[in-house]
């Protein structure tokens, strides 16, 4: 089962290391269903993957986002693949503070939603066919 160490975000990049698993094609985060960024990875001697993601300024405004980090099987540019697997979220909250444990769930849950509603999209598919 694959681990995600979270490091944080510093400076607008996101790092920390993913262990448990070969090396993925992918490793992007997510925000709504879409990629917004995509990792780089550098290999360690001892199969940890050091993982760094430069985050786009335009995530940062007022209220609250969720960032889904996943690895997939998919190429640069493409969708998040029905075969990603989850790694880590990262809620990120600006401006002025609006009840923001009860916001920061419900982006949580968005998130989260999205990843199902794919997963069941992928299950109904493959159970047709």
């Amino acid at each position: 089962m694959p681990v995600f160490d979270n490091h944080g975000i510093r400076g607008g990049v996101w790092t920390g290391q993913l262990r448990g698993m070969p090396r993925p094609a992918r490793v992007c985060v997510t925000c709504m269903g879409e990629v917004i960024a995509e990792a780089a990875l550098a290999d360690d001697a001892d199969g940890v993957h050091q993982v760094r993601v430069d985050l786009p300024g335009s995530l940062i405004s007022d209220g609250v986002v969720t960032l889904v980090l996943v690895a997939d099987q998919g190429g640069s540019g493409d969708p998040v693949g029905a075969d990603a697997i989850h790694l880590h979220h990262q809620t990120l909250v600006t401006g002025k503070p609006l009840d923001q444990d009860l916001m920061a769930e419900l982006s949580a849950l968005r998130a989260e939603m999205e990843l199902l509603k794919r997963e069941f999209r992928r299950f109904v598919l493959d159970a047709r066919g």
